[in-house]
């Protein structure tokens, strides 16, 4: 052995000693970000058990070093470097073995220390499944879909449309055959007084009334509704900017006259007269948790008992309301549903079916006892649901997942069709069929911007 051989050896040892010994005197409470601001989120769109996940940060230090950890697991192999705006992104790969379900991931940033928590959704990984079962044909319509409702009397699916972000300036409410899943007509609706770049009253919800042959709308962006004539699109009354804070959906109880829109960020319902168009006393819905606030997002209404549905996107609730008088019947505690945003009912079972998007799943209800009956895993971003009566089948739009998950009452799924870009409502007719539509990644998207008439093979 040369001596150039042991002096380099002994260098060595003595380096490690040292940077042991430098090692062990650092603070285990080093300099910590004080006044640390990051903001961290992971895309949720549709992780599911196998795939890969994204998760961002802003606000951070420049050149701190990012790991990721679940539980006492590190999901990065090399720490991610914080860029010079303060931004970092890492990509981690869910385990094949991942189970459903909200995962707290911990952000830990060193030099100098922070840590935050990001929420990482992991949905159920439900294959295609039952085409075979059904009868479906589709027609494209024009961008921005968002919701569809069936009229008997016209025998026409009035479908609303907008595109993009305020200032919204693209937007029509249109008249389709269901049959040959044809535009009839279409309009755009009018220009709001003094908004900035043109915008118009823009439509989302949508509802029929055939008793006046009316068609409402939600004007989401303007925080009101409006009515239009069934029959050539007219139309009758533009509710003043502000007249229901984020409009979402609106219902109409033929029978009794009154129509229903839901204040999505509030914890009430807007009243109006369907007749005289007159605003009626909004109703209040109280959340039965503590520190709680219902907010109410879809409607469905069950005619004969005179009941009307609505659930929470802020807590796992549902509210039953006696449409004559205006008041809440009872409060559900739903339990396991997370951001509750699609409703739909049973009234011949007297059951209630809520979609989350949240928790990815289909709760089907007792009405009568509160009970849960069934908890469904149905895919990414359950966002609306519509119960088909003659089928006895409730149809779901994943809009994460990009499918149409069909459950019988038994919670059993029997079919989970391909929705297409963006699966965003789903309507019935009460004679076997459904209509669902979607929205697109963009004009050329061959996927999007679809009706979707789907009815059970007998």
């Amino acid at each position: 052995m040369s001596r150039f051989t042991v002096l380099t050896r002994t260098a060595l040892a003595v380096a490690l000693a040292v940077a042991s010994s430098s090692a062990l005197a650092e603070p285990v409470f080093d300099a910590p970000a004080n006044g640390f601001r990051g903001q961290v989120s992971a895309r949720n769109e549709n992780v599911v058990p196998g795939s890969e996940a994204q998760i961002t940060g802003r606000q951070f230090v420049p050149g701190q070093q990012i790991t990721l950890l679940r539980g006492d697991t590190v999901l990065n192999a090399t720490p991610v470097l914080v860029d010079a705006q303060g931004n970092f992104k890492a990509t981690v790969t869910v385990p094949a073995d991942a189970v459903p379900g909200q995962h707290p991931v911990v952000v830990r940033a060193s030099q100098p220390a922070a840590a935050t928590v990001a929420t990482l959704r992991v949905s159920p990984k439900l294959p295609l499944s039952g085409e075979k079962s059904f009868n479906l044909a589709s027609g494209k319509l024009v961008q921005g879909l968002y919701q569809s409702a069936y009229s008997p009397s016209a025998n026409a699916v009035y479908v609303t449309s907008a595109v993009g972000r305020p200032p919204v300036t693209q937007s029509q409410l249109l008249k389709v055959d269901p049959k040959s899943l044809k535009v009839v007509k279409a309009i755009t609706p009018a220009l709001v007084p003094d908004a900035k770049g043109g915008s118009v009253y823009a439509v989302y919800g949508v509802g029929v009334d055939d008793a006046n042959g009316n068609v409402w709308v939600s004007n989401t962006r303007q925080d009101t509704v409006a009515v239009y004539r069934q029959s050539d699109l007219g139309l009758v009354h533009q509710f003043p900017v502000g007249t229901v804070p984020h409009a979402r959906d609106v219902v109409i109880d033929a029978q009794r006259g009154k129509v229903f829109a839901s204040a999505t960020g509030e914890d009430h319902l807007s009243v109006f007269d369907a007749k005289t168009l007159k605003p009626l006393e909004s109703i209040t819905l109280a959340s039965g948790v503590d520190d709680g606030k219902f907010v109410p997002m879809s409607l469905t209404l069950d005619a004969a008992a005179g009941k009307l549905y609505t659930v929470s996107m802020g807590t796992p609730e549902a509210a039953v309301i006696d449409v004559a008088s205006g008041q809440v019947d009872k409060v559900i505690d739903l339990g396991n549903a997370v951001s509750a945003s699609g409703v739909a009912v049973d009234g011949k079972n007297n059951r209630l079916y809520v979609a989350s998007q949240g928790s990815d799943n289909l709760l089907i209800v007792d009405i009568a006892s509160g009970k849960v009956l069934h908890d469904v895993a149905v895919g990414a971003g359950a966002l609306n649901v519509a119960f088909e009566p003659v089928s006895g089948l409730a149809y779901v739009t994943n809009r994460g997942a990009g499918t149409v998950t069909v459950v019988d009452g038994n919670g059993q799924v029997v079919g989970n069709l391909d929705g297409g870009t963006f699966p965003n409502h789903v309507s019935e007719d009460g004679k076997g069929n459904v209509f669902a539509v979607n929205k697109s990644r963009g004009a050329e998207d061959p996927k999007g911007d679809r009706v979707t008439r789907i009815s059970k093979r007998r």
